[in-house]
């Protein structure tokens, strides 16, 4: 990849902010953002090559902050998560048990054999994309609180569940995989609260303020790239070691000065080079050259709609449960993972990716109806106006 490539990546990116401009619209800017990778990656005019490894790690790279950002913005410290968070694991476990009738029905339908496969496909929801769509549209309430609870215990279960349906053989090496980067993570959490309260914190940050060394955002990159390390040496996603380490800094708590640079690397750099990367890797194409798989691609999407918007029964409004059902980093890794240990029919993976994109569309209509019932100012940031907070400085 060269800085031509890297500046056209970045310069089409702006279709993102382009098409979320009009408040009308309440568009999410990743849809443009990923419409810009679709027009000049492998479906459209071949401009960027998704293969090149330059490219892969930094959208890899921007993946793993996404997912840290989004996990920072679990409000784990709210009081009200902790009724909203039952809540969210009883809809998650219903959405499974849902999506397993589905699932085992069009595997069944059409005799590929990878019912498991469906099952974790239906049931998962896109953190990385449903909280920036609730963070951009300034979703609030209770029910909104008990959809990101939902949307973030489904997506990490799904990461767990997904080497086992894909690969079963090697199963149990992912499995201590992600073990070890949830133990990590969890040693992480202890690790950061001592500093807060022992003071060292404070006095780190106070030199970091004077001195102008921006200690926050350098030792928090350091700690988020060596669990996404972890993650891809236990073969587990870093789709996890971004969202756990980003519930570890919710739990102890984000600094505001931190947020503004965490802001600026990530929606301003790093997360729209992995959106466009995303759509390049798309080969829409090879759906269309198999009307099985356009079929199989179809209803993975409307079965996951049907599945997370039947939760309306169980008082969901419809717009946050359609909104819960955005997929993401879950199709893109089992069709990735799939495809290179050859477990996938031909067409199999780029029929799970457009049944993703199904998910997309309908969730950004939902969250634009969202928009109209739950939009509310956004809360005054935590700290004090210096930027204090309890984390690492």
């Amino acid at each position: 990849m060269s800085f031509f490539q890297l500046s056209l990546i970045a310069a089409v990116a702006l279709l993102g902010p382009l098409l979320a401009l009009s408040r009308k619209w309440h568009l999410p800017v990743v849809l443009g953002q990923l419409l810009a990778g679709i027009a000049v990656g492998r479906t459209g005019l071949g401009l960027v090559d998704s293969s090149d490894p330059a490219f892969t790690f930094v959208a890899d790279v921007g993946f793993a902050l996404i997912m840290f950002v989004a996990g920072t913005h679990v409000p784990v410290r709210d009081e009200a998560i902790r009724p909203a968070l039952g809540a969210g694991v009883l809809r998650a476990g219903i959405a499974g048990v849902l999506a397993a009738a589905v699932g085992i029905g069009i595997a069944f339908a059409f005799g590929t054999g990878h019912a498991p496969l469906y099952i974790v496909l239906l049931a998962s929801s896109s953190a990385a994309l449903v909280l920036p769509i609730v963070d951009s549209l300034r979703l609030r309430g209770p029910k909104v609180l008990t959809t990101t609870a939902q949307v973030a215990v489904a997506d990490i279960a799904c990461i767990v569940a997904l080497p086992l349906a894909v690969d079963p053989p090697n199963a149990p090496r992912a499995a201590v995989g992600a073990a070890v980067v949830a133990a990590c993570a969890a040693v992480l959490f202890f690790v950061l609260r001592w500093l807060e309260r022992s003071g060292t914190r404070g006095r780190m940050h106070d030199v970091s303020e004077d001195r102008k060394f921006a200690l926050e955002l350098r030792i928090q990159l350091a700690l988020l790239f060596a669990l996404s390390g972890l993650a891809v040496a236990g073969h587990v996603s870093i789709m996890l070691a971004g969202f756990s380490f980003g519930l570890v800094v919710a739990a102890v708590g984000e600094p505001r000065r931190l947020a503004h640079q965490l802001f600026a690397v990530s929606d301003g750099f790093l997360g729209p080079v992995f959106f466009v990367w995303l759509g390049a890797s798309l080969d829409l194409r090879a759906v269309a050259g198999s009307p099985k798989m356009v079929l199989l691609g179809i209803c993975l999407g409307v079965g996951t709609l049907l599945v997370h918007g039947s939760l309306r029964l169980l008082g969901q409004p419809l717009p946050l449960a359609v909104l819960a059902a955005s997929q993401l980093g879950v199709p893109v890794a089992a069709a990735t993972i799939g495809s290179q240990l050859h477990l996938l029919e031909p067409g199999e993976a780029a029929a799970m990716i457009f049944g993703a994109l199904i998910t997309i569309g309908a969730s950004t209509a939902a969250g634009s109806r969202a928009a109209r019932s739950f939009t509310q100012p956004a809360p005054a940031p935590a700290g004090n106006p210096s930027g204090d907070g309890p984390t690492l400085a």
